[in-house]
């Protein structure tokens, strides 16, 4: 079969019971959610924003962050209710790379699930317990939201979960406010249908059992932009955005039509300093029309894998290392001399960069900054990289997510 049970999980009673939240606590999210729930309901004119680190993946600096805001918060109180971002576990749009502190408490060791689920919870109370807010997270893996259900007082769906029907019935069984982003197509109608599925009530399964849900009353959308098939930012936080959210809100079965707008992403085109003009209800100072285009670069991720045999990990034992340098190139890399490439992990080695004035140099700085990498003792997919910028398609920026099915199907048979 092709999965290996590798441990069972304890309950999410078990690690409750074993790392409680304190009575005091208790009334403090008790208090927050009310007020959280009175904004999405209409019913108190403040904003809520939601703030913090893409990735929350070390308590100390995590908690540092968080208890930095307690004092913003009483500036704004009659303005702003603020809930910092304690984002557990880390979307990979590939699979690939770091998963969370959920998944890998330890970055630099395997994976450890129980560890994870601790150290999760373990910080989101004393976040708490250090500023005196109650945080937001990201509901990637919806089996896990009974860890921390008594901890968050907003949980997000990210824009890849909003489609999944699992996320969608989950979310119809919280008691808090959870907002539902636009996918990545910014498709508002699939949006909009995940909120209809978590406000109304659900008979499903979930964590083995046969469950019914009342409809989350507080879910809601979240704006945070969209890619065209060209790969360009769209906004979709403007006036013009928000009539039609509106009209189309007003023809669903659905209650308390709340938005927040997701300043990053797409919608800042992942310009930070964007965000502040956005929060502050301007446009960009920039159109995709005033980019210029100064330069090119490439990466090419380097795996531990043979693609001959339908990209095997091909775990080992590192004997030799020597990366590749100069101006222009980069090395993103964890690996050393008598490294050792786990088994149960995923096979990335190294994101290796470069950069030169046009796709052409580029391609040229990239063959060989890819003739000066030798990684001894394991079979690596350099040789294949070398295939792909070889390719005329490739090397006329002819790509898409089917380029390997489309010019080298021998591999992916």
């Amino acid at each position: 079969m092709s999965f290996t049970f590798l441990n069972e999980l304890p309950s999410p009673a078990q690690i409750q019971e074993r790392y409680p939240l304190s009575e005091k606590l208790q009334e403090l999210k008790k208090q927050r959610d009310a007020e959280i729930s009175n904004v999405i309901k209409g019913l108190d004119n403040r904003f809520l924003v939601i703030i913090g680190p893409c990735s929350a993946d070390n308590e100390d600096s995590v908690c540092d962050y968080v208890s930095r805001l307690t004092s913003i918060q009483e500036d704004v109180k009659d303005k702003l209710i603020i809930i910092p971002r304690v984002y557990t576990n880390k979307p990979r749009t590939t699979g690939e790379g770091y998963k969370g502190i959920a998944s890998q408490p330890d970055p630099e060791k395997a994976p450890d699930m129980v560890e994870g689920l601790i150290a999760m919870r373990k910080m989101h109370i004393r976040a708490i317990e250090e500023s005196g807010l109650t945080c937001a997270d990201e509901m990637l893996y919806p089996e896990n939201w009974g860890y921390v259900e008594d901890l968050l007082s907003y949980v997000a769906i990210g824009a890849r979960s909003v489609e999944d029907q699992q996320h969608r019935l989950t979310v119809s069984g919280f008691d808090v406010a959870s907002g539902m982003k636009n996918p990545t197509s910014g498709d508002f109608s699939v949006m909009l249908n995940s909120v209809y599925a978590a406000q109304h009530p659900h008979h499903f399964v979930y964590r083995g059992y046969e469950v019914e849900t009342t409809g989350n009353p507080l879910t809601h959308v979240v704006l945070r932009g969209a890619v065209s098939k060209h790969g360009n930012s769209t906004q979709n936080y403007h006036y013009e955005d928000l009539i039609r959210l509106c009209d189309m809100y007003a023809k669903m079965d659905l209650v308390n039509p709340a938005a927040i707008i997701d300043a990053n992403h797409s919608n800042s085109g992942k310009q930070f300093k964007e965000q502040i003009r956005i929060a502050d209800g301007q446009k960009l100072s920039f159109a995709q029309q005033d980019i210029e285009i100064n330069g090119h670069a490439i990466e090419c991720r380097i795996n531990a894998e043979n693609p001959e045999k339908h990209f095997m990990p091909c775990p080992g034992l590192i004997r030799t290392v020597h990366l590749p340098g100069g101006n222009g190139v980069r090395v993103d890399t964890h690996i050393y001399g008598d490294y050792k490439v786990p088994a149960n992990y995923d096979s990335m080695l190294m994101k290796l960069i470069v950069y030169d004035k046009d796709r052409e140099a580029a391609i040229a700085k990239m063959q060989s900054a890819l003739g000066e990498v030798i990684i001894e003792g394991i079979e690596t997919n350099i040789n294949f990289q070398y295939e792909i910028l070889e390719n005329e398609a490739f090397r006329a920026g002819d790509t898409d997510t089917a380029f390997i099915e489309k010019y080298f199907p021998e591999y992916v048979k």
